[in-house]
């Protein structure tokens, strides 16, 4: 089951993301609170709302009669987005894709990355769409990560140093290696056929892949 959830940060290139929407059939749409406001721009409907609603009027005209507001407190431990995250996992999604994620406020950007990385939501894949850009998690073992020729390939250690890494089909490539956590060694790599491989044996990478050269 596939989700996407509308998130109150920056909607970076509107008509791509569009596109990107169309080609997929999202079984659920959620807006994180006033990410909601977006769902006319991306031309979807939304199926749920998720959040505090401190604007709730003006939410409301986003939705439809069919859309869900499920309201929580202000005052809580979970942004709005966790919260929208949490309850895709507990209506079976096991691809949740997240818009509008990066921009504005700083901390808020790093902590909507971080979140893809929670622990309940680990049998999920969760990726972050920025534009044509996407960023997402690879664990251990590893996977193949598909494209073109000149893409751009990111590979950033998250929570700790990522152990063992083996990579083919880029340009620079590394061979049962570590990416320590700080360090921006595995920035702008480049993809060299349709695909490459990432081998891990432990910890976590952030990967960005972005289509052409960047």
């Amino acid at each position: 089951m596939k989700a996407l959830i509308l998130v109150n940060g920056e909607l970076y290139q509107p008509d791509v993301l569009r596109n990107r929407i169309r080609t997929e059939a999202f079984d659920l749409v959620l807006g994180a609170d006033e990410g909601a406001r977006y769902a006319c721009t991306l031309n979807v409907t939304l199926d749920a709302v998720i959040g505090d609603f401190d604007s709730l009027s003006d939410l409301e005209q986003h939705g439809t009669s069919n859309t869900e507001f499920v309201s929580y407190p202000a005052e809580k431990d979970e942004t709005d987005l966790e919260l929208a995250l949490l309850y895709a996992e507990e209506q079976g999604a096991d691809r949740i894709v997240m818009v509008g994620a990066m921009g504005g406020r700083m901390d808020m950007t790093i902590a909507n990355i971080l979140l893809i990385t929670h622990a309940s939501l680990g049998s999920c894949r969760i990726e972050v769409w920025h534009g044509e850009q996407t960023g997402w998690v690879i664990r251990p073992p590893g996977e193949d990560i598909p494209g073109h020729p000149g893409d751009t390939v990111s590979l950033l250690p998250l929570g700790g140093c990522a152990s063992g890494i083996t990579t083919k089909g880029l340009k620079y490539s590394l061979k049962d290696q570590e990416l320590p956590f700080g360090p921006a060694r595995g920035i702008s790599n480049l993809l060299v056929g349709q695909s490459s491989h990432i081998k891990l044996s432990g910890g976590l990478l952030l990967v960005v892949h972005t289509p052409g050269r960047a």
